[in-house]
């Protein structure tokens, strides 16, 4: 049975890639300066680079998740073209559009008892769940079954490890992941904190440094504990705004693992993910043996 594969645009992944891959890929969408955007990976509305631009002259960007009616509306007419549908969802603990999805595949499971609607919790978060979905969609394209494909994201999604760190703290201090006390000191000290996103899809520190490229060893430092040489074809690095940073993130990658360039994705923090991490955040993603900590 033909089926298709969908996901949303906190995959983060190049529109190039996601139109290679077959994928259908719903815009979430955020507002900055009281307009609202759809955050399309072709970018046709705005472009990272102008997001940006606008994060730095200290606006603030509001986001908001897909509703059961955009599901509703962009899955109706696959299923009446006969297909199936697997909806691999941003982490469920970050967002309510995962919840939004489970509402309308009972609505349009109602409509079209004949089809199979399947949702799937990724637990992961932009380039992260860019990276599951990009394995996914090409084991899709080699012609696996569908039930197959729900049984290699269930087994592969806990391997998905996350290690970012931020530059501006008051991003996390408005979402919440920060004291107010913590951001006064950290800001004092040039404190960069570590994090990663857990199995149950939340975003949890799990350390500090103190200075940027201190920040930005350490990260390099955590993959090589943790990265699965047995299992690993691409490595995802995603960046707010600071390419350099990731090229030289890459770089030391290559250098210490043994891997090659052409091994590596390397693209923008997207403008949902990026109205909370803010700009300089910087983000690699990649299959490892430790997602726990």
């Amino acid at each position: 049975m033909k089926y298709k594969l969908i996901t949303d645009s906190c995959v983060d992944i190049p529109d190039k890639l996601a139109k290679e891959l077959e994928l259908k890929v719903l815009p979430l969408k955020f507002t900055v300066k009281g307009q609202e955007y759809a955050n399309y990976l072709d970018n046709r509305e705005i472009t990272p680079a102008e997001f940006y631009k606008l994060m730095r002259e200290q606006n603030t960007a509001i986001t908001a998740q897909l509703n059961p009616n955009d599901f509703v509306e962009a899955l109706t007419p696959l299923l009446k073209e006969g297909y199936d549908i697997l909806y691999l969802a941003f982490s469920s603990a970050l967002s309510g559009t995962y919840s939004s999805s489970v509402i309308a595949k009972k609505q349009l499971s109602e409509e079209f008892p004949e089809r199979r609607i399947e949702v799937i919790d990724t637990l992961a978060a932009s380039m992260g769940q860019g990276l599951l979905v990009t394995l996914a969609a090409r084991k899709h394209l080699e012609g696996m079954s569908l039930d197959d494909l729900i049984k290699y994201v269930e087994n592969t999604k806990n391997n998905v490890c996350h290690l970012f760190t931020v530059s501006d703290l008051g991003h996390l201090r408005r979402g919440g992941r920060l004291s107010a006390s913590s951001l006064v000191l950290g800001n004092l000290l040039n404190i960069k904190p570590l994090l990663h996103v857990n199995l149950n899809g939340e975003l949890k520190v799990y350390g500090k440094a103190r200075g940027r490229f201190k920040s930005l060893n350490n990260l390099i430092s955590r993959m090589e504990e943790t990265f699965d040489k047995t299992n690993n074809k691409v490595v995802y690095i995603s960046h707010g705004d600071c390419l350099d940073d990731a090229i030289y993130v890459k770089n030391n990658l290559i250098e210490k693992l043994g891997l090659k360039e052409e091994q590596f994705l390397i693209n923008y923090v997207g403008p949902v993910i990026g109205a909370h991490s803010g700009v300089n955040t910087l983000a690699i993603f990649y299959l490892g043996n430790e997602r726990t900590y």
